[in-house]
């Protein structure tokens, strides 16, 4: 019988170490502290975590809920080991959803699994989480971190985020889209958390390394590039919506331009959207033409520039332009609302 039997096995000698979870929980509450709105009730640690929409000040609310993850990106971060921004893709995920039903993001938790618990990088990466809530004004209300050894490598981890928000009684999106509403697009930052399966084959194809400098912006390496955090634009588009004017949203994700838009138009109407209207950028020109991709192909994948639509009416679009270009938003006039299905084209990407 070997000495460890001999003396009692432990969880620790298992793989999995309670303190370092519990070490964990001390490190990430004063970034969670950080996300604190009106609504929160308690801190981390708990069996399960409060708010209070009275406090939020709501009074006929209806609660809206979004899951997500980040996908292959997260293949990108633990091999380059650039971990601290994708919490942030994590909250976008979820709470660039929520905004598209006219819903006010609350609260979020994570999960987070991984085959061993190392403090000072799983810190990192929860400290990314916070930094996402605390930019849309989401409160980090709780979460799970999961030590599983036997399921994921050593260095190997997953994420998963859960939010909920909410809305008045009526307020919900999408609502009154109709012939010629205007459609205004929201630039992205990069090709944001989807069609990394895809991205990572072109990168495999091209030859290159995650260190090796960027194609397309020499200042930084290919990994940096590609781990670019997806832009929030949930206090942009909230600011949009009190305005006034705004019919429908879509989060442009997985499916691309070509997927996205239809799910909040009616029957009978299409989306018509100028591809000249914007510039592609640089990002997806190079793995369109290491992958020799067609145009249609490309549309339907990423989001070819475009990280948020608004529909809104006619007569509001210009203010509304106005308002979110001084909100630090870049501003696209796409195309307009009309007869048909889907999305119909016209021009090409540049």
């Amino acid at each position: 019988m070997s000495n460890q039997v001999k003396n009692g096995l432990t969880y620790a000698d298992s793989g999995v170490d309670i303190d370092a979870g519990n070490a964990l929980v001390e490190r990430i509450k004063p970034a969670a502290k950080r996300t604190q709105r009106s609504g929160s009730m308690s801190g981390l640690g708990g069996f399960g975590a409060l708010f209070d929409l009275k406090a939020a000040g709501y009074n006929d609310p209806i609660l809206v809920s979004a899951t997500d993850g980040v996908g292959t990106k997260l293949r990108i971060a633990i091999d380059t080991g650039h971990v601290d921004t994708i919490g942030i893709d994590l909250v976008a995920m979820c709470v660039n959803d929520l905004v598209c039903q006219g819903a006010e993001p609350l609260f979020f938790l994570d999960y987070f699994a991984t085959g061993k618990l190392k403090l000072d990088h799983a810190t990192r990466i929860i400290n990314g989480i916070a930094a996402g809530c605390e930019a849309s004004h989401c409160a980090l209300i709780g979460g799970e971190t999961a030590e599983m050894p036997g399921m994921y490598n050593a260095d190997d981890f997953d994420l998963a985020g859960f939010a909920v928000g909410a809305l008045e009684r009526g307020g919900d999106l999408p609502a009154g889209v109709m012939m010629g509403d205007v459609i205004l697009g929201l630039g992205s930052n990069g090709v944001h958390s989807n069609g990394y399966s895809f991205v990572r084959k072109v990168v495999e194809l091209s030859g290159l390394g995650w260190d090796a400098p960027c194609p397309w912006d020499e200042a930084q390496s290919l990994g940096q590039a590609l781990l670019t955090p997806t832009r929030l634009y949930v206090t942009q588009v909230l600011a949009a919506l009190r305005s006034g004017g705004v019919h429908a949203l879509a989060h442009i994700t997985g499916g691309g331009l070509t997927e996205n838009p239809p799910r909040v138009v009616p029957e009978g109407l299409a989306c018509e959207i100028d591809l000249s209207c914007w510039i592609l950028p640089p990002v997806f020109a190079w793995l369109a033409d290491v992958a020799q991709m067609q145009e249609s192909e490309l549309l339907k994948t990423f989001n070819c520039g475009i990280g948020m639509m608004l529909i809104v009416a006619p007569e509001r679009a210009n203010e509304l332009q106005t308002d979110l270009v001084a909100l630090g938003e870049t501003v696209v006039r796409m195309g307009q609302i009309g007869k048909g299905e889907g999305v119909i084209y016209k021009g090409h990407l540049l």
